[in-house]
């Protein structure tokens, strides 16, 4: 290894990381052989922190479910979520603003159009749907972090879009161009985060017109990872793609999927110029569009599921059809934003039931319609790294899981409903991440897992620790949190009685201390510099 964070190549796909200071490993004492459980679970745990700074985890370039998705509904209520949908597009219709080209699009492509509204027969949408990819790949820098999305695959990316960042030792604050930086070296460091994302956190100390340069340039730099680009306006999604092309090639980029842009829906029913021209410029540049809907129930959409998920059903294909008018076969993401609002207050609420109930009726419609789904991870709308945030966050990046989320963002970091990126809470989400890894391999059923040796060797009243399943199986048997503390209550009390965000907070800063950047040609160095050094020239700094 060239340093602490660097990737190597074995066989299968799979890649060696250290994980800062910590490792996932998944490992069992060899047995009990004087003293009680307790001093054994003593001593395997300081040996586990004295041999964590130099161990690696093996973890996936993205994972491959063995468990099903759950379908939550059945046939005939699908089928009157889609209809309802179909009748939202052909009788109340979809708004495309400040986009003629758009609009041309669609008229060309049948759409009835009465100023800016465009309303769509019954099945137009659906038809011109069919020439989008069920699965693609989205390539990196570094071809061991390629991604497959679509299919049985989920690829988690960091949470997206915050405009403040927050740590306990400095409390909230807006973010800054170091900070969007440091989290991307984070999730280039972070084993069980398959994808850099985009918008880490807004780094709001660079003008409005030039940060997505800075943004896109950290991407390409400090990580090897494949990542999101910008989509505020469509010359930024233009700058984008071009990036790209200075580090894969013209060719490379115009055959494959390199970079994507994440839209979102004007919801309810609203398509606006600045996404949709965003769109055009990706799928005509043969990259990907991941088409989201932003709901909350009561605000934007009808308070009841079944209404919100027909909204968004309709808003979601729309966009959709676009990538395909433009360039059919360009990849597309069909994505699903679902959130509840406190009816008393109208504030945003994340991580509730409703939702992540919704977000499995989401997944079966978007395998209906052959498309790769993206779902959103760790919700929360809680203001610390506490007990709420982790509870919301499960909830909702288990719903995800179960509907069969194929790139999964706002996987680490999510915080203040969106509000904020949390240092703490991003390698809290992270080692969950890593557990979910473990999680959706499911059950196996072999003769070696049922284990009937085991219980022939130790018979009844004996113990499991010494026996020779348990020794074969010791170091892969459990998945092992590298930030839950699993001491007695003694030996944690010793080691100053460390809560979770107190060890986070350690975790994150020993990461960035062991950071080493991948490694990156000079040429196609020098190249993205002297574009974002050009191309911020050419214009006069705006932050509006």
């Amino acid at each position: 290894m060239t340093g602490a964070n660097r990737i190597l190549l074995p066989r299968g796909g799979f890649l060696a990381l250290d994980w800062g200071r910590g490792e996932s490993g998944r490992r069992l004492g060899k047995g009990v052989e004087s003293g009680t459980i307790g001093e054994e679970r003593a001593r395997a745990g300081s040996r586990r922190r004295e041999t964590r700074a130099r161990r690696t985890i093996a973890a996936p370039a993205y994972i491959t479910r063995a468990i099903p998705p759950y379908a939550i509904l059945e046939e005939e209520a699908l089928a009157r979520i889609e209809a309802t949908a179909e009748r939202i597009l052909a009788e109340v219709g979809i708004e495309f603003r400040n986009d003629p080209e758009t609009r041309r699009l669609f008229a060309a492509a049948g759409a009835d159009f009465d100023g800016d509204r465009a309303r769509f027969e019954p099945g137009m949408i659906r038809e011109l749907l069919g020439s989008a990819p069920a699965e693609f790949v989205q390539h990196a820098r570094n071809p061991a972090h390629n991604v497959v999305i679509g299919g049985r695959n989920t690829v988690m990316a960091p949470a997206y879009g915050s405009p403040f960042v927050m740590d306990l030792d400095r409390g909230r604050r807006y973010g800054t161009l170091e900070d969007f930086r440091n989290f991307v070296r984070l999730a280039y460091m972070a084993p069980w985060l398959h994808h850099s994302g985009g918008t880490v956190c807004e780094p709001v100390d660079v003008p409005v017109n030039k940060r997505h340069l800075d943004m896109v340039l950290a991407h390409l730099t400090l990580s090897d990872k494949a990542l999101l680009g910008s989509v505020t306006a469509p010359e930024r999604a233009a700058d984008s793609v071009e990036m790209c092309r200075r580090v894969f090639g013209t060719d490379f980029v115009d055959a494959n999927c390199t970079i994507m842009g994440n839209f979102n829906v004007n919801s309810p029913l609203v398509w606006d110029g600045t996404m949709t021209g965003g769109i055009r410029e990706y799928a005509a540049a043969n990259q990907g569009s991941v088409i989201v809907p932003f709901i909350l129930g009561g605000a934007m959409g009808p308070v009841t599921n079944a209404g919100a998920i027909a909204q968004a059903h309709a808003e979601t294909m729309v966009g959709c059809a676009l990538t395909q008018l433009v360039r059919p076969g360009a990849p597309v993401i069909y994505g699903n934003f679902l959130s509840s609002t406190a009816l008393r207050s109208g504030s945003p609420t994340f991580g509730t039931p409703e939702p992540a109930a919704g977000s499995l009726v989401v997944g079966q419609l978007a395998r209906r319609l052959g498309l790769p789904l993206r779902c959103s991870g760790s919700f929360t709308t809680s203001k610390l790294p506490d007990a709420q945030a982790m509870s919301e966050s499960v909830n909702s990046m288990l719903a995800a899981i179960h509907c069969g989320a194929n790139f999964l963002l706002h996987s680490a970091g999510f915080l203040d409903g969106l509000l904020s990126m949390s240092y703490e809470k991003f390698v809290l989400d992270v080692d969950f991440c890593g557990a979910l890894h473990t999680y959706v391999r499911g059950v196996a059923v072999t003769e070696e897992d049922l284990a009937f040796d085991a219980e022939a060797e130790v018979g009844p009243g004996g113990h499991f620790f010494g026996c020779q399943h348990t020794i074969r199986h010791y170091e892969t048997a459990y998945w092992e949190s590298d930030l839950a503390d699993n001491d007695p209550w003694e030996t944690w009390s010793e080691k100053g009685a460390l809560d979770a965000a107190t060890r986070a907070n350690a975790r994150w800063k020993a990461m960035l201390a062991a950071y080493a950047p991948p490694p990156l040609d000079e040429g196609i160095r020098e190249a993205l510099d002297d574009f974002v050094a050009r191309r911020k020239a050419g214009v006069e700094d705006a932050w509006h």
